[in-house]
């Protein structure tokens, strides 16, 4: 199960709005639809978007006006096998060269079917060939598990680095959102 909020900073406080990612492709339609969450409002306004795949990963994209986005995610590897998840790794994220087709990991091989549960590889699963070895790893550990993106994007609305690396999935953003003084809206969307 997903969940996916804006969190939208304004002269007023912080705003909340739950939203759909359906029609999201890639890291600047997610960029474009925080920055419409503010418009007619000052350019620099400050929104975060927060996803989160209940108990597997977080990831908070933070948009500063016209600035490129900062991304932070819990858990690279499992967000890698998520739709959502996939978004937000991007190649500079993951040190490839833009449009390298060749990212280590087959994500068309990857369980993207909406559950993102994936199935396990045991002795009744076939052997996908994208493995390498009988880890059920994919080959070229092009997506590392843990931490993966600008761990710092915080800081400065009070949540430090240090933080949000020991947050865990499932109260996450909730815990986040208490630290910006902005867990009832945010709950308010849930």
């Amino acid at each position: 199960m997903y969940f996916a909020a804006l969190l939208a900073r304004t002269e007023d406080g912080w705003e909340a709005s739950d939203t759909e990612l359906d029609d999201v492709e890639t890291l600047s339609d997610l960029a474009d639809l925080a920055r419409e969450a503010t418009a007619g409002s000052a350019e620099d306004d400050t929104v975060l978007v927060f996803i989160e795949q209940e108990d597997a990963w977080f990831g908070v994209v933070r948009v500063d006006g016209e600035e490129d986005p900062r991304i932070y995610v819990s858990d690279a590897a499992a967000a890698a096998r998520s739709s959502y998840g996939e978004i937000l790794l991007t190649d500079e994220m993951l040190g490839r060269e833009p449009g390298n087709d060749d990212p280590g990991v087959d994500l068309d091989a990857l369980d993207l079917d909406g559950t993102e549960d994936g199935e396990p590889v045991g002795s009744d699963a076939a052997p996908d060939p994208a493995d390498d070895d009988d880890t059920g790893e994919p080959s070229g550990e092009a997506v590392p598990a843990g931490p993966l993106g600008d761990s710092e994007l915080m800081t400065d609305l009070g949540v430090p680095e240090k933080d949000l690396l020991g947050l865990e999935p499932g109260d996450a953003l909730s815990d986040i959102a208490e630290i910006l003084g902005a867990a009832e809206v945010l709950e308010a969307v849930r």
